[in-house]
């Protein structure tokens, strides 16, 4: 799908303090968050001009660069407040928010404790992050190669920009062979999460089950659709999941702010259909979000 492109656009971005021209937010070539992957990053939705769970997005901003060694200048309060600002600039209401911090160019190296810390933050429309045609029936994935790293490996806990490297290359690979996404398993061949949001299975006991996030995130939505599940009374097993039990799976389904509660209809040769656990979460999460309800969704 062919889309206008990022650095070409009308609007603002709130960058170091202050909202400049779209076109004129830039760094340097030579910064260190291009060439060594020292930057952290955020995504949140906006609904109805409210940015959801946006203070758990700021703090989550802020550990992830302290898990890589540097400090954001700005503390929570102030990347809510311009996170807000940069959405009323660009008057969107429902759309996408990325803030990202990275290291400046003062140095070149695997070194560089002397650079500047930058912050950017933009915003953008953005609707469904899957085919809404397709996300109805359930998206197709399919186990990709790479892996999720052991924590003694990288800052797994981090939303971090190299950690994603992976995600790219298995999301790519399985959109050539006519899947949606690619379900990624950890270093011990257990099942971790899809390549930007994190998954949940119905198991024939009639509980959520979810793996354990002890090496990939633990996603904002992840959490919320967690306690939305128990306050319906759901209950939710953390555990460590294997491939072999996607055979006994009655429902599948994706979260992630991009992702919002997603629907899996098939993972490699099993085939699910989507139920109705997967359209309360549905449905719960959209009512939490302030969203408009869809008639289908409501009808659970």
């Amino acid at each position: 799908m062919v889309t206008q492109p990022y650095h070409d656009r009308d609007g603002m971005i709130w960058h170091d303090g202050e909202l400049v021209p779209w076109r004129d937010a830039k760094l340097h070539v030579l910064s260190h968050g291009l060439h060594y992957a020292s930057a952290v990053f955020e995504g949140a939705r906006a609904y109805g001009g409210a940015i959801f769970k946006l203070t758990e997005h700021s703090q989550r901003l802020i550990a992830s660069g302290r898990m890589l060694g540097f400090e954001i200048p700005w503390t929570v309060e102030q990347i809510d407040r311009a996170c807000d600002e940069t959405l009323a600039a660009n008057g969107i209401r429902d759309g996408y928010v990325r803030p990202i911090a990275w290291r400046g160019s003062e140095m070149m190296g695997v070194s560089a404790q002397s650079t500047r810390i930058h912050l950017a933050i933009a915003t953008w429309q953005w609707g469904s992050y899957f085919n809404e045609e397709v996300k109805q029936k359930g998206i197709r994935l399919k186990t990709s190669p790479w892996r999720r790293p052991a924590p003694e490996c990288a800052p797994v806990h981090a939303k971090a920009s190299g950690l994603y490297m992976i995600c790219t290359l298995s999301k790519h690979a399985m959109e050539a062979e006519g899947y949606e996404d690619a379900l990624m398993l950890d270093y011990r061949g257990l099942i971790a999460e899809a390549t930007g949001a994190n998954i949940f299975f119905v198991m024939p006991d009639g509980r959520l089950h979810t793996p354990t996030p002890d090496c990939f995130l633990n996603g904002i939505t992840r959490q919320t659709v967690i306690q939305l599940a128990q306050a319906r009374g759901i209950e939710v097993v953390e555990r460590a999941i294997r491939p072999h039990e996607l055979a006994n799976a009655r429902e599948v389904f994706l979260t992630g702010s991009a992702a919002e509660v997603t629907p899996v209809g098939a993972i490699d040769e099993y085939r699910f259909t989507p139920g109705e656990i997967t359209r309360l979460m549905t449905s719960d999460y959209a009512r939490a979000t302030g969203q408009h309800l869809p008639v289908a969704a409501s009808a659970a």
